[in-house]
């Protein structure tokens, strides 16, 4: 009976985070309320308040429950350490980010979330200072196989770590801003693959023209 009241409680707390995903997508963060989130999931308040403390605590784990794919893939390549040109361990992590917005619905719905439909102001503060946090991670970690690449002798002494970095988010970034406003014009992942191949060959390039 325990165990299946557990079950029944983490089933609760996934309908509830996939209600939120939802409402959250489609009335953004500031105007969605708790008791929305809660008939959206068919529950009642008092069962969300008692898996979230409140909009903050609900907003972050719907969030890191899919983060965390990243996060995971960011260790699993960190471990990994057999690249023959460090900079390919930054394009494994872009593609892969990539392949998750292009293939998993909700993976692309939290994104949306994340960059469209939130303001990071009150008790969602904190939220943004976590995912500053993050981001710091993702960059520090692409800085530091683009100077192994010079290093390694693959880049020019001339290519900046860190510009070469933000070049890469930029890319990225804007790849998935275009794909999301209509995701038949071009394919997401195949797409990315051949700019980003581009970019990190025009950076050997430009550095062997130095």
């Amino acid at each position: 009976m325990v165990r299946k009241t557990k079950e029944e409680a983490l089933a609760t707390r996934n309908a509830i985070l996939d209600a939120a995903e939802i409402v959250f997508q489609e009335r953004g963060v500031s105007k969605t309320s708790l008791t929305e989130i809660a008939t959206a999931a068919g529950v009642t308040r008092g069962a969300v308040y008692w898996h979230f403390a409140n909009k903050s605590d609900l907003f972050n784990a719907m969030v890191q429950r899919v983060t965390g794919l990243m996060d995971a893939k960011l260790d699993e390549l960190e471990n990994r350490r057999q690249y023959d040109d460090p900079v390919e361990f930054v394009r494994e992590l872009a593609l892969y980010f990539l392949d998750r917005v292009a293939n998993d619905p909700r993976y692309y719905r939290i994104i949306e979330i994340f960059w469209h439909k939130c303001e990071y102001v009150g008790e969602l503060a904190e939220i943004y200072d976590w995912h500053f946090e993050r981001s710091s991670r993702f960059r520090n970690a692409g800085i530091q196989a683009f100077e192994a690449s010079r290093a390694a002798g693959f880049l020019a002494p001339r290519v900046d770590a860190h510009t070469a970095v933000v070049g890469m988010m930029a890319i990225v970034d804007g790849l998935v801003v275009n794909w999301a406003l209509d995701n038949s014009a071009f394919p997401l992942v195949d797409t990315g693959a051949r700019i980003i191949d581009s970019y990190l060959s025009g950076l050997r390039i430009a550095g062997d023209r130095g």
